[in-house]
């Protein structure tokens, strides 16, 4: 348990969780009540891994969520079961397609078929492809520092760790094929098995139907599609690998695993697999069917195609906490994940952090911070927000740190990159994200002639203001210059009975001044960025459009 659950009893706490309707502890509870009817002296989490592509963030979060529900669990059970997360990788199943984002493509063509294991690595970092990248997505884990153990398909098999149940599927192979054949097509029903041969001759994982089985001998027989011969093999210590539906279920009959969740669109697979683990006398897990992540384009992502956001970009832009909390929100609901979805989540994991310390514990439980770091969230001081510093770069064309910092020593006496390391990171991301995307699609528009004309006045009013004008101030300053047509808000009117002031002001403000659609409160930003430095920004926006 974290130092802050230790403020309270293990039992009180509990008590507050059972109550909870935060998402991990409803997973957690389905747990509880598993063991209530089978008890067990520990409990499997197991999360699945394709290494057939270089490891992208949807990985990444299902490795997040599942540790999200241990950690529930862990508490709705006053830690007293043990529990294990295994990090499977099916690094022993065939290489289907060359992805599109690695290089050495005509080397790599060369193996298709062979496991994965068996691949050479493009870009020589590992042994194999299967394992160099399994590599890179155990150093991404490690980094965020889950506690975890990896498990290889390929070491499992040719161990004998799976060779029990293998046997046991050779064993209940009819029921299997009763199971699978009603789901496949004319086709594919005439060549399927549940297992997959590795070929003798050319190392390729072979989908050919079997002509004799012998469950005795613990072996299968088939015709070699290269030799034309028959060729009898064993099913066990690493001659064979299960199609995957079969494969999943066999890992989850011979390790016992008790939750595992997957994608959408393996929500039938899942029940297969399911009837499957059944049938070897296994019982499926829990889990549940998360949405899945789209592109910019509402397209699926994809490991092959590269066409989401990879794990090391989220981290050039954005702390790795910012990015556990897009995989904390809303499981159930497809959401983009694209560059465009960062600098909301970097400010809104702060401001869940800045409530956590204003809530009781009850309400803690439902905030995503107290999930995102197991019960034990840090205090950070953050006296601007990463929206804000984006606008600092735009307006001062920032290429380093120190440009910013020399804005924030000033607005923020004392605070600096060594008081604030924090900070210094996200000062660090801002400038990235400016530069890759920002600063190429920047177009400042001209103002109407009612909009100049309101502007010379924002300027005149800012000019009458002292150099160290609060925040507050300067806002009120800029709102009062907004009251006027077209920018009235008839809908909502201000505190003092007025009509108030829409968007759109502030919104003409940043497209003018900035360049860019929308910004941080404008005066929160002229007062980091200084009185007189957004009297300049405004004396050159009006001699552009003069």
């Amino acid at each position: 348990m974290s130092t802050a659950e230790t403020t309270m009893s293990p039992s009180d706490l509990r008590a507050l969780a059972e109550n909870s309707n935060a998402w991990p502890f409803e997973q957690a509870k389905a747990l509880v009540a598993r063991l209530k009817k089978a008890p067990k002296d520990e409990v499997l989490f197991e999360t699945g891994y394709g290494p057939s592509g270089l490891p992208h963030i949807g990985t990444f979060g299902e490795v997040a969520r599942t540790t999200m529900v241990r950690h529930a669990f862990r508490v709705l059970t006053e830690d007293k079961i043990k529990t294990r997360l295994l990090a499977f990788s099916d690094d022993m199943d065939g290489f289907r397609k060359v992805p599109d984002n690695v290089p050495n493509k005509e080397m790599l063509a060369q193996h298709l078929g062979k496991p994965l294991t068996s691949v050479p690595d493009p870009i020589e970092e590992g042994v194999s492809f299967g394992a160099a990248n399994n590599a890179r997505l155990r150093a991404f884990l490690d980094h965020f520092g889950f506690d975890y153990e990896f498990a290889s398909s390929t070491d499992y098999y040719k161990s004998g760790r799976f060779d029990a149940t293998l046997l046991r599927m050779l064993e209940v192979y009819d029921k299997v094929m009763d199971i699978i054949l009603p789901t496949l097509g004319p086709d594919r029903r005439a060549t399927y098995s549940p297992f997959l041969p590795i070929s003798k001759t050319t190392g390729v994982v072979l989908q050919v139907p079997m002509i004799r089985r012998d469950v005795k001998a613990g072996t299968i027989t088939y015709i070699d599609p290269d030799t034309s011969e028959e060729v009898t093999t064993p099913v066990t210590g690493g001659a064979v690998k299960c199609q995957w539906k079969a494969d999943w279920a066999l890992r989850w009959a011979a390790l016992g695993v008790d939750y595992e969740m997957a994608g959408k669109d393996l929500i039938d697979s899942v029940k297969l697999s399911g009837k499957i683990c059944a049938a070897l006398g296994g019982t499926p897990p829990e889990g549940f069917n998360y949405e899945l992540f789209l592109d910019e384009n509402g397209g699926k992502i994809s490991k092959s195609k590269g066409n989401g956001l990879t794990i090391d970009e989220w981290l050039r832009y954005a702390s790795p906490e910012s990015l556990s909390l897009f995989m904390y929100r809303e499981p159930k609901a497809a959401k983009r994940l694209f560059f465009d979805v960062i600098p909301r989540n970097v400010d809104e994991y702060q401001q869940f952090l800045d409530g956590y310390n204003r809530q009781d514990a009850k309400q803690r439980l439902s905030n995503p911070v107290w999930h995102l770091h197991a019960g034990n969230p840090p205090t950070i001081d953050m006296p601007v927000t990463f929206q804000l510093l984006l606008t600092l770069v735009s307006s001062s064309n920032a290429e380093n740190a120190d440009t910013l910092w020399g804005f924030i020593g000033r607005y923020r006496p004392g605070v600096s990159a060594a008081t604030h390391p924090k900070l210094d990171a996200m000062v660090g991301y801002a400038i990235n994200y400016y530069r890759d995307f920002v600063a190429p699609t920047k177009t400042f528009r001209e103002p109407t002639e009612i909009e100049r004309v309101a502007l010379q006045d924002l300027r005149d009013a800012l000019s009458r203001l002292p150099q160290d004008a609060s925040a507050e101030d300067i806002q009120n300053t800029v709102y009062e210059i907004g009251r006027r047509e077209p920018f009235l808000d008839h809908k909502k009117p201000a505190k003092d009975g007025r009509p108030g002031v829409s968007l759109d002001w502030f919104n003409m403000l940043y497209q003018v001044l900035l360049g860019q659609e929308k910004g941080p409160r404008f005066g929160s930003f002229v007062a980091v960025y200084g009185v007189q430095n957004a009297i300049s920004m405004i004396d050159g926006a009006l001699a552009r459009s003069a």
